[in-house]
């Protein structure tokens, strides 16, 4: 169901009207894209994701939870804005580099350091998007980046999860995780993975007659967090929400960010030491790397709808996409930086969304519409202070299956990318020192171990092959003759 303007209807097969400036196409809702009631519903219950963002900052820095919410705010009505300049990819945080930047803001003793860490890591992580997307670079870059080493960036993220303090780090150490919440922790973890991960639900799940089940795999973890939540109370380990009217109807940003404004972004803090910018560097092209790959997924997942709907011409260009991640990033890294990233790709709602709109014209008009519609009504429900309190007590749980889910999701995608042992090999060993040191130390082992076991010498023996291959070549043909 759309509600719309006739501004928004746009001729069989052609693109959905736009205002057209460069590469950009402006869509406002409403009046150039439809509002998709479907997706409205679906964002009202998974706002709870980009939320949870507020507890990582409250906890890395210390900062206030009305302040905290304020950034969180900002940060989600970025993610409109990659939709409204035409970009139809549905962005979200780099999920994968959470548990390395996590780790890695947290070796900063100094308060100041940290934030002007942070500040300059999405600095730099945004001026990359903007060069590489805009020269073209981007692919070949990160083509030159040897397997093992990406696999390793993974494998070092997910170590990094499971023990971080809110993943399986004891309590003694400040643990947050399991040893803070067992019994709500491991209820959440074991659900969400069987939603996501579990083969049996998969095959189960689109069998005929399974509506209830598919609904929940198009839930994402947002039912295992719901259901984390009730036990989590049962067990005293979760309070209830009280309170609900107190702080009124509306939240009010503005404030918060006047504080951010002057105390946690680069206006505020100014540029640091080289110590500091050349780490951020580091964490930075990490960061990059790991993201492209979200960029090339969703590219392909536009690539495969379009074969399902041809009354929408939809145009999918990843330099768009690296340009809005650069503004974004750069924005927020003068203004108010965010420890989540801003990157390229929700997967989970990409799928789910490029699922309903495979289902035909009737069901999703257009697909600006219902990435567009999703993205502001998430913005919105920020901002409605009653919804965010009700679901403020599971912020912190909602933190570690995060984290806990991408640990898993890290682990097998890159063991996947991996073709023999020696290359399984390599990215362990890079992934163990990412976890336990930084990530200056985890790429130089990276690069050192990957040509001494992979490119040292190999060369050589594959020419050795060739010739010896071209010998053996012309030798059957002269016993042929």
């Amino acid at each position: 169901m759309a509600l719309m303007t006739k501004t928004a209807i746009r001729a069989d097969g052609a693109e959905q009207p736009a205002i057209k400036a460069g590469m950009f196409r402006f869509r406002l809702p409403f009046i150039h894209a439809p509002w998709e009631i479907p997706e409205m519903i679906q964002a009202m219950v998974v706002f709870v994701t980009g939320v949870s963002a507020v507890a990582y900052l409250q906890d890395i820095f210390g900062l206030d939870f009305k302040i905290a919410l304020a950034i969180v705010t900002v940060h989600e009505l970025l993610y409109c804005f990659q939709n409204i300049v035409g970009d139809p990819i549905v962005g979200g945080w780099i999920t994968p580099a959470l548990p390395l930047v996590t780790t890695w803001l947290l070796t900063f003793d100094n308060s100041t350091e940290r934030i002007q860490a942070l500040v300059m890591l999405q600095l730099i992580l945004g001026v990359l998007y903007l060069v590489l997307g805009i020269t073209g670079l981007a692919g070949k870059l990160v083509s030159k980046v040897p397997v093992s080493v990406k696999a390793g960036i993974l494998i070092g993220a997910g170590f990094s999860a499971v023990i971080g303090k809110y993943g399986f780090m004891s309590a003694e150490n400040g643990g947050l995780g399991f040893y803070g919440s067992p019994i709500s922790f491991s209820v959440g973890v074991l659900a969400a993975l069987f939603l996501l991960f579990s083969i049996g639900f998969a095959r189960m799940k689109n069998l005929p007659g399974h509506k209830f089940l598919k609904f929940l795999g198009k839930c994402g973890f947002v039912p295992a967090l719901l259901l984390a939540y009730v036990v989590g109370i049962l067990a005293g380990e979760i309070g209830t929400p009280v309170n609900v009217l107190s702080d009124g109807i509306i939240f009010n940003p503005f404030p918060g960010l006047k504080y951010v404004l002057q105390n946690f972004c680069l206006v505020g803090v100014g540029f640091p030491g080289w110590h500091v910018i050349s780490s951020a560097a580091t964490m930075a092209v990490v960061a990059y790397i790991i993201s492209f790959g979200d960029i090339v997924t969703g590219t392909e997942f536009l690539e495969d709808t379009k074969n399902y709907r041809t009354d929408e011409a939809l145009t999918v260009n990843p330099n768009l996409t690296n340009v809005c991640c650069g503004i974004r990033n750069i924005l927020q890294s003068l203004f108010f930086p965010t420890c989540t990233l801003s990157g390229p790709l929700w997967s989970a709602m990409m799928v789910t969304i490029c699922e309903r709109y495979k289902t035909g014209k009737e069901n999703m008009y257009s697909f600006f519409g219902g990435c567009i519609t999703f993205n502001v009504t998430k913005w919105l429900c920020c901002l409605i202070l009653p919804m965010v309190a009700l679901i403020r007590p599971i912020l912190p749980l909602s933190m570690s299956l995060t984290l806990m889910i991408q640990a898993f999701g890290c682990f097998y995608v890159a063991l996947g990318l991996c073709k023999n042992n020696t290359q399984r090999g390599v990215a362990g060993l890079i992934g163990g020192v990412l976890a336990i040191t930084n990530p200056q130390t985890g790429l130089i082992v990276g690069i050192i171990v990957s040509i001494i076991c992979e490119w040292l010498l190999s060369r050589e023996f594959k020419k050795t092959a060739v010739l010896e291959e071209a010998v053996e070549t012309e030798q059957e043909a002269e016993n042929h003759e």
